[in-house]
């Protein structure tokens, strides 16, 4: 298999599970989110989409170019990629967590969890393929923007 059939292969795991926590997420954005205290600093609901969508699509790339490495360094490439399966797992319990059961101090302990892990994938990637590695930043960077925003909002809603 090629290149870009690996990185098309992450591409539509990464933007199922995108659809699948938007799933959980769209009823109570519409519903609960609008009722609970926000921090200054939440931007508005349509930008989430995006962004998302944008962190799948860089995400793929990264996976599908250290997937391509497997002939090469096979053990680290399948360690890299069980991280990257773990992440992307923990990446959709956030959503039910936090939307689906509306409990954000839960979701705040397990966006803790999905950080850590995120920031392992990243560690092992940068070793195996340096620009899948770079990839990942702005993931690592929107995280950590949504576990303050998702603490502030546990903080007010307390």
């Amino acid at each position: 298999m090629n290149k870009i059939a690996k990185i098309a292969i992450a591409l539509i795991v990464c933007l199922m599970v995108g659809y699948s926590s938007s799933l959980v997420t769209r009823p109570s954005v519409e519903t609960w989110y609008p009722t609970i205290l926000k921090p200054s600093f939440n931007p508005p609901n349509w930008i989430f989409m995006p962004v998302w969508t944008l962190l799948y699509v860089l995400m793929a790339v990264a996976a599908g170019l250290v997937w391509d490495e497997i002939k090469k360094q096979n053990q680290e490439v399948k360690k890299a990629l069980g991280f990257f399966v773990v992440q992307l797992i923990l990446n959709a319990i956030w959503s039910y967590l936090f939307f689906g059961l509306k409990n954000p101090m839960l979701a705040l302990i397990e966006i803790v969890l999905l950080w850590l892990m995120i920031y392992e994938t990243y560690l092992k990637f940068l070793k195996i393929n340096k620009t899948a590695g770079y990839l990942l930043i702005p993931y690592i960077a929107w995280v950590s923007f949504a576990g303050i925003l998702n603490a502030s909002i546990w903080w007010l809603n307390r």
